[in-house]
């Protein structure tokens, strides 16, 4: 039961560095999405936002 602590707390940061990773991910497609030269390659970004970002349909 001593185990339980630091497996909670390995798994809070874990959880923590995943979230961010995603939001930075989510961050550099949507600045690529926008700030790009390209129409292709903005619309890659985009269409790589609308995979991300799904959104479950209201029941």
């Amino acid at each position: 039961m001593s185990a339980l602590p630091a497996l909670l707390s390995d798994a809070t940061v874990l959880a923590g560095a995943t979230g961010f990773a995603y939001t930075v991910t989510l961050l550099g497609v949507a600045l690529t999405s926008v700030a790009s030269r390209s129409p292709a390659r903005r619309r890659d970004a985009r269409e790589t936002l609308t995979i991300l970002v799904r959104r479950r349909p209201k029941s």
